[in-house]
């Protein structure tokens, strides 16, 4: 009995030690423009860096919306293992903007978050219209995931399947030592 309980406190620890990555979400290290930043001109492109590898999905969403609501992102958001950029139109009113994010996590998670900026002084280009934003956002939908640099990660079901092999292991182990100890206590 003490040698069953044994292996499946050993079984039960190789399975939390195999899924504590699945558990883990990516967590937003750093932003270009910086959270709070104030710029007396507007960046051309957004660039958020995460913790982990962002799988390189059709659903990453970066979304820049200014003053009086309207969408700056304009064009395809890109991957690069943990980095995500979307180029901007050029801003336009002085204001808060606000760069909203959906990213889908090394662990298959969607996570999302907010980063605000102020631009100080007016620029000169204007928002995407209602159409061209959800065309935009159409693209990101309907786009094929590309195998390219920013999909080198581990997939969940690999560690599921891990997790899986390694009780099986554990509760073999324990079977197999259990029947070995009667063997020898019946002779």
């Amino acid at each position: 009995m003490r040698k069953a309980i044994v292996a499946l406190a050993i079984t039960g620890v190789a399975w939390l030690a195999t899924a504590t990555p699945a558990l883990a979400h990516n967590v937003l290290i750093s932003s270009d423009p910086a959270k709070g930043a104030s710029l007396a001109a507007g960046p051309a492109k957004i660039t958020l860096t995460f913790d982990q590898y962002v799988q390189n999905a059709n659903v990453n969403q970066i979304a820049v919306v200014g003053p009086g609501g309207g969408q700056w992102a304009e064009g395809q958001v890109e991957v690069r293992d943990s980095v995500v950029t979307v180029p901007l139109r050029p801003l336009g009113p002085a204001g808060e903007y606000k760069i909203g994010y959906r990213i889908l996590s090394a662990d298959g998670h969607a996570v999302t978050g907010e980063v605000p900026f102020t631009l100080t002084a007016a620029g000169t280009g204007t928002p995407a219209s209602a159409d061209a934003a959800r065309s935009n956002a159409g693209q990101a939908e309907t786009a094929p995931a590309t195998g390219g640099e920013g999909s080198s990660g581990v997939p969940i079901w690999v560690w599921i399947a891990g997790a899986v092999v390694l009780l099986a292991v554990g509760l073999t182990v324990a079977l197999r030592t259990g029947a070995g100890d009667k063997e020898k206590s019946g002779s």
